[in-house]
């Protein structure tokens, strides 16, 4: 059963509150499709670690009653973070049993942990954890052995070197709480004062990334379009965006080469929860993320950042060739979708030649920092702050330096909320009278002009990523986006700078290709 563990580790459990905490540490860890097993001789804490599991995954990590599947033989809970199916198969005489039982078959859509994995061991995938539960040599400690295979040696690994980091950062004593995943690799835990008498912290856990498969030129397509590969980016800009006075967190701990940061909690309200809300005026918040990237233009930050570890990081451009390989994403992945088939050479060379006359007119206004992800699940509300110290900015390592419009086309045709377009007119008329205020010699027409283009230009390369993620990543739930982006290509679509691109996306998608059915 532990042939071919790619990684193991042996913890001391000195008390019952130790194994309860080790259980508490690893669901951080959790993700649907896990399979974690339990073994061990009766009385060395199976039950008590699988039940101190389910509970740190329910909300607020509450207590609730997680009864022994010792009879039922299997127990599932739908109401956690993360749906669980806990299996306890001491009693199993025939192995025919496992599968009816919905072993491994549950793990489509839960977290499995199974007792008494030996019982099962046929039925075992490759990807799995093993944890060993032992009697200590002293009373009442236990001996935990863990052995990671599959995706699961990087994260038992990644487990171990989070723990360290937090004790040589002296944030150990912090109860830590899963806060959030996202798209990528990166993941975020809340770290809370034991006392209560301290703010939370935030652990950002975001593992160097390894260059994927080479697409042009001999490079991967991270490299082409200019995506962070680690935190060294998030910290560069982060010091960057502090020093002209924007609302980036502050970060207290690094470890640059592991990839951790534990960085301030701006706290406040977050704004995509408030325009799903509905309920408040969201016209404060809006003006004031406009009158943050009027800061970025009026205050142009450099192309190179000297870090306070010495460390220098450039800030890439958002050159053609990036914004090039990024529309190509809806043809790589949107179009095979719709169609059944891979865009046609002819397709995909009608589509960059339009893209490419479009590109020169980018170069009509100052370069700025574009922090390319500059929208609501990224922005927070400090109401009880002043000035632009009342939004807080996040999730920024992907900055390049370009135009200044991407991050308003960004924020005012948010992928993840519904934008009104009187609303996106108003904030935008604001950005305008904002910048000429600053600079008289404001080109308002050419903005307007490379806003439509960018505007167009983000919509298209997310397509293409929600497509992405469902077809390669198993992440369906991103397409209920797909009609907005739709809404807002068509809005900006009007611009007559895009009448060439209008053309060739009512021919390519037609209605019908734009009513999806997938997910």
């Amino acid at each position: 059963m532990t042939s071919g563990a790619r990684y193991c580790r042996t913890v001391h459990l000195p008390t019952e509150a130790a194994t309860e905490a080790f259980a508490h540490e690893l669901s951080l860890f959790a993700r649907i499709g896990d399979v974690i097993t339990l073994a061990g001789d009766l009385g060395t804490g199976k039950s008590t670690f699988a039940r101190a599991f389910i509970r740190a995954l329910s909300p607020h990590d509450t207590q609730f009653d997680v009864p022994s599947p010792t009879f039922t033989l299997v127990q599932t809970y739908d109401f956690t973070r993360l749906p669980v199916a806990h299996f306890d198969f001491y009693r199993v005489v025939d192995d025919n049993e496992i599968p009816e039982l919905g072993f491994p078959g549950l793990s489509d859509t839960m977290v499995l942990v199974a007792e008494w994995p030996d019982r099962a061991e046929a039925y075992l995938p490759d990807d799995r954890l093993e944890i060993t539960l032992d009697d200590g040599q002293e009373p009442g400690t236990r001996e935990l052995t863990l052995q990671g295979h599959g995706s699961w040696s990087q994260r038992a690994e990644r487990m171990e070197i989070i723990s360290a980091f937090l004790d040589a950062s002296g944030h150990h004593t912090r109860a830590r709480t899963f806060l959030l995943g996202d798209a990528s690799a990166r993941r975020y835990e809340r770290l809370n004062s034991p006392t209560g008498k301290e703010r939370p912290l935030i652990l950002m856990d975001s593992p160097p990334m390894p260059d994927g498969p080479v697409v042009r030129n001999g490079l991967p397509y991270s490299q082409i379009a200019h995506l962070a590969e680690n935190v060294t980016a998030f910290a560069a800009i982060d010091q960057g965006l502090r020093e002209i006075g924007l609302s980036a967190p502050k970060i207290e701990a690094f470890d640059l080469e592991a990839g951790l940061l534990v960085i301030e909690d701006l706290g406040g309200d977050v704004f995509q929860d408030m325009v799903r809300a509905g309920d408040v005026s969201l016209d404060e918040p809006y003006r004031t993320a406009v009158e943050a990237l009027v800061r970025l233009a009026e205050q142009p930050l450099p192309g190179t950042i000297t870090l306070k570890s010495n460390e220098t990081y450039n800030v890439p451009p958002y050159d053609p060739g990036a914004l090039e390989i990024e529309v190509e994403l809806v043809l790589d992945w949107y179009w095979p979708a719709v169609h059944d088939s891979p865009a046609p050479d002819t397709v995909r060379a009608d589509f960059l030649a339009i893209w490419r006359a479009l590109w020169p007119r980018l170069e009509r206004h100052q370069t700025v920092w574009c922090l390319r992800d500059y929208h609501s699940p990224n922005l927070i509300w400090r109401a009880d702050k002043d000035g632009l110290a009342r939004l807080g900015i996040i999730d920024f390592q992907d900055a390049v330096r370009g135009h200044p419009a991407y991050d308003l086309a960004s924020l005012l045709q948010d992928a993840r909320v519904d934008i009104d377009e009187d609303f996106e007119r108003q904030m935008f008329e604001h950005y305008c009278q904002k910048r000429l205020e600053a600079d008289g010699g404001f080109d308002r027409q050419a903005f307007e002009e490379c806003y439509a283009i960018l505007a167009a230009q983000r919509a298209t390369k997310i397509l293409g990523i929600f497509m992405r993620l469902k077809q390669r990543d198993g992440k369906p739930g991103y397409l209920q986006h797909i009609p907005r982006l739709w809404g807002y290509l068509d809005r900006t679509l009007s611009a007559p700078v895009l009448a060439a691109l209008k053309g060739w996306y009512d021919s390519a998608f037609p209605a019908s290709a734009r009513q999806l059915d997938l997910v």
